[in-house]
């Protein structure tokens, strides 16, 4: 089984990462960057709509 993964830009400080999609919370819910701490929704730290759209289907 190949493992999903996503792919994270916190629009504050620029941190790029990548998680799991079951890792994350809802893509509507706040969520904190583990650098600067920034709280946004989950959706604006998703690098392309691919890794939204990811993120959606295991909600």
């Amino acid at each position: 089984m190949v493992e999903a993964f996503v792919r994270l830009l916190c629009p504050e400080c620029g941190k790029d990462w990548e998680d799991g999609p079951t890792d994350l919370p809802g893509h509507r819910e706040n969520f904190n960057c583990p650098n600067c701490h920034a709280t946004r929704r989950l959706a604006e730290f998703m690098r392309t709509e691919r890794d939204l759209e990811l993120v959606k289907q295991f909600e």
